[in-house]
């Protein structure tokens, strides 16, 4: 059995700012390294044969974490990279979802649909992120890794080995910062969630819930 735990980033800068990460490579918050500091503890005493990272500095650094003071490289994969929000990189939620009510509704409450102007649809990320998990199993029969990615691309993987089918997405919960799931998969590849979206090594006051693009609308009754 091959068992393969996925990790969301820390807190970032765009968390914070409410801006659109995507592929724009902002740097962690202060709150971030705390949450790093709990991940790394978690992690201490877990076995890992390899560790992926995103090439995003956020990812980077959330993986040099989980690797912690275990003697493994940190292994830079394109695959496991976070949606490219296209037009919407790096711009504030009220410049784009505040005043494109089409975008928001889209976004809201059919994201299989997102398809940002030079930028990749939601179906591509769905099956890009799942065929590279799929990859990294074969390459890594038997053993345990870790990746550090991101929510969004967790969040397609957990939408499909939960309900099957990118048009249930809307009814799959966003992942928590430092969040960690476990995929188990047998030689044929046949999956098994063990958990997900677990943030226990988090107290409360580590938890950052205020980054959803929709929470930040409807504080700010753009929503």
């Amino acid at each position: 059995m091959t068992r393969i735990y996925i990790v969301r980033h820390c807190e970032a800068i765009g968390n914070i700012k409410h801006l659109f990460q995507g592929t724009t490579d902002l740097d962690i918050t202060e709150l971030g390294e705390k949450q790093l500091v709990r991940l790394e503890e978690r992690f201490k005493d877990i076995h890992l044969d390899r560790v992926y990272s995103s090439p995003l500095i956020r990812t980077q650094k959330t993986a040099k974490a989980i690797i912690g003071n275990k003697n493994l490289p940190l292994e830079i994969n394109q695959g496991i990279i976070e949606i490219n929000g296209g037009f919407l990189e790096g711009k504030h939620f009220s410049e784009t979802f505040g005043v494109m009510p089409e975008l928001l509704d889209t976004w809201l409450n059919h994201p299989q649909d997102f398809a940002p102007k030079d930028g990749e649809p939601m179906t591509v990320s769905y099956e890009r992120f799942w065929n590279e998990v799929k990859k990294i199993a074969i390459e890594n029969q038997g053993k345990t890794v870790a990746l550090a990615t991101h929510g969004g691309v967790m969040r397609c993987l957990h939408c499909r080995l939960l309900h099957g089918s990118i048009d249930q997405l809307v009814n799959t919960p966003w992942t928590g910062n430092t969040a960690v799931s476990l995929l188990e998969m047998d030689d044929s590849l046949n999956p098994n969630l063990v958990f997900y979206n677990d943030v226990s090594h988090l107290p409360e006051n580590l938890q950052n819930n205020k980054s959803k693009i929709d929470n930040f609308l409807k504080e700010n009754k753009q929503c």
